[in-house]
């Protein structure tokens, strides 16, 4: 175990893990439960870094049934899940303390928001450098390199942390006559200027 960076305290049963336990993974990643033949099995829990977690009853290793808590409190809830769907946008924070005034939006759930580091991204569990393809978490620890479908999503979906234009893009020139049309061309009345991309 001490070769793959994981650790574990906690009831052996013939050089096996089994009975209570604490697993650590590499990556922080906490199980604290029962044990069986080296496997979660029994009532056990999940600690992330991030502070969510989740519970559950594992058969063998295999989730047979189990419930994940955000690290801000919010419990996911397949069959009765409102946060975030087609119909209401808000964040959870919003809809535990209200929204704030007109002009003053919510731009993540934890508000303030995180500093992205200029040229990052916000990935939701840490932030991510797409010229080195690395995810670090908040406090800047490795987590992990993001594979091509996990970099596309990133690019597409998350916040960054720096500014550009996004709008359209278009170039002012001025219409002299019918044939020249002269980008900039001070001498063309304003009725005439166009907009051509």
């Amino acid at each position: 175990m001490e070769y793959m960076g994981s650790s574990y305290d906690g009831d052996y049963k013939n050089g096996r893990m089994e009975g209570k336990g604490v697993y650590t993974f590499p990556t922080e990643t906490r199980y604290e439960g029962d044990m069986y033949d080296g496997m979660f099995h029994g009532r056990g829990t999940l600690y992330f870094p991030n502070k969510s977690q989740f519970e559950a009853e594992w058969d063998k290793g295999y989730v047979v049934k189990g419930k994940y808590k955000f690290a801000d409190g919010l419990e996911y809830d397949e069959d009765n899940w409102e946060y975030c769907d087609g119909y209401d946008r808000r964040f959870y924070t919003e809809i535990c303390k209200g929204l704030k005034p007109a002009g003053r939006s919510q731009l993540t759930n934890v508000d303030p928001p995180r500093t992205i580091p200029e040229f990052h991204y916000d990935c939701g569990d840490g932030y991510y450098n797409p010229k080195t393809r690395v995810i670090v978490d908040y406090n800047f620890k490795f987590l992990r390199n993001a594979d091509d479908d996990e970099h596309a999503w990133i690019i597409k979906t998350c916040r960054k942390g720096w500014d550009e234009f996004v709008g359209y893009k278009g170039i002012l020139c001025m219409v002299t006559s019918d044939k020249d049309v002269t980008p900039g061309n001070s001498q063309t009345m304003a009725s005439e200027s166009q907009i051509l991309s």
